[in-house]
């Protein structure tokens, strides 16, 4: 139903409940005919005439405008704003049931960009919650909305956030193709901090899949774009993506460059947490191209461990950290440190992606097996081979395949490191 329809429904209802006429709702400014004609719809009067007629009928113009009284308003922009908070604090679940909760009710029926917000942000919450699916659904929904009911800067972050969801379910095909809907039809549009973040996950889709050749050339198109662009967003989003590339092809003194330059930048435009996120990676990445540097690595990481905890970051982020100030002691031979840090993280993978879950189980593994505690590495390994499972073949989880392949054939666990084995293989299509 269209809006004008809406108003005219509400203007109409209004009336009737307070005893009035047409005609006596539109003396002396208006006509009845005026007045007949906007609550059928086939009007659509102007701010002022609403104003009006909003004093006449002794209610809120918001009312009349978008269904809700102003207090209703007042609740929504309430939910909504502790639906976005939660989110910012890594509440991913908190925030998932606000959203799930405001959608629910009526309030957001007449409010269409309100609803669109709530709708996006449901989607980025279960995403984060690790729910895809639904978060596909409620992406392609919004994707398939009208051009004048989505911005076209919030159609990109749709877009980007559709293929992002696509590349973690594993269907890398998919993800590229929603992103070269946009990037590579007839008319390439002019570059935009939106359109390098929506590239970068192209370029994330490229490295999962093994194409590394077009990796390298999209890299360097968007590093260049985002050159000419010149804002900080762009600069790191793309600096920051081409240092992981190089990192999988072994250039760890180019990686190291692309990394220094996305930090300079965050460090001198960027908000705290994106720049705590990306000196973690920075010292991951780092940890496995020069291992004996570790020590120089663990004490970045753990400057970063302080900064995440001093900020709203969420608890993937801390996770990440701590995982790898537990790859830096088991480095330096500490492998007692290293379970100092790994062992609050068990305790709290529950509702985290899988393949993170699966990461964190592998490095107790790794740390358990160093401590010489066979049967408890083993256990890991497992658990870790469950949630592995159901994941889609991608080089990541191939990797992942392979450090425990690697495990259990160290702790002389023959028979199973043969079918873990051969689910590496199978990963990478051999």
């Amino acid at each position: 139903m269209a809006g004008q329809d809406l108003v005219g429904q509400r203007i109409k209802a209004m009336r009737r409940q307070r005893g009035l006429s047409q005609a006596q709702l539109a003396h002396p400014e208006l006509s009845d005919s005026y007045v007949s004609l906007i609550e059928s719809g086939k009007r659509t009067p102007t701010p002022a005439v609403l104003e009006l007629l909003a004093r006449k009928l002794d209610c809120s113009l918001t009312y009349l405008v978008n269904g809700v009284t102003a207090e209703q308003m007042r609740e929504i922009e309430l939910g909504l704003g502790y639906a976005r908070l939660a989110m910012e604090n890594g509440e991913v679940v908190e925030a998932r049931t606000r959203y799930t909760e405001l959608l629910a009710g009526d309030g957001l029926a007449g409010l269409p960009q309100l609803r669109q917000e709530a709708e996006y942000g449901l989607a980025l919450a279960s995403q984060a919650c690790g729910d895809l699916d639904a978060a596909i659904t409620l992406l392609n929904g919004l994707r398939g909305r009208d051009d004048s009911e989505i911005s076209p800067e919030r159609r990109i972050d749709i877009m980007t956030q559709l293929s992002r969801c696509h590349r973690e379910k594993g269907e890398l095909s998919q993800a590229v193709r929603i992103v070269e809907e946009i990037l590579c039809g007839e008319t390439r549009p002019a570059w935009t901090d939106g359109l390098i973040r929506l590239g970068v996950q192209a370029l994330a889709a490229y490295i999962d899949r093994g194409d590394l050749l077009r990796a390298r050339h999209f890299s360097a198109e968007l590093v260049a774009a985002a050159e000419t662009l010149g804002t900080p967003l762009a600069l790191t989003l793309a600096h920051w993506q081409a240092a992981i590339l190089t990192s999988e092809t072994g250039g760890d003194d180019e990686a190291a460059a692309h990394f220094e330059r996305a930090v300079a930048i965050q460090s001198e435009y960027g908000e705290a947490r994106r720049y705590a996120r990306l000196r973690g990676d920075y010292a991951a990445v780092m940890l496995e191209l020069r291992p004996a540097e570790a020590e120089t690595w663990r004490g970045l990481l753990t400057k970063v461990e302080k900064e995440l905890a001093e900020s709203s970051a969420n608890p993937m982020d801390k996770m990440r950290c701590a995982m790898g100030l537990a790859r830096a002691e088991l480095l330096l031979g500490s492998p007692r440190q290293a379970e100092l840090h790994i062992r609050p993280l068990l305790s709290m993978v529950d509702g985290m992606p899988e393949d993170l879950q699966a990461d964190a189980h592998l490095l107790a593994a790794q740390i358990y097996a160093e401590l010489g505690r066979t049967e408890d590495s083993v256990h890991e390994v497992a658990t870790a081979a469950e949630l592995l499972e159901p994941l889609p073949a991608t080089r990541y989880t191939a990797r992942s395949w392979l450090t425990a392949a690697q495990l259990l054939e160290s702790l002389d666990e023959h028979d199973r490191s043969v079918g873990v084995y051969q689910r590496a293989l199978a990963s990478v299509g051999l």
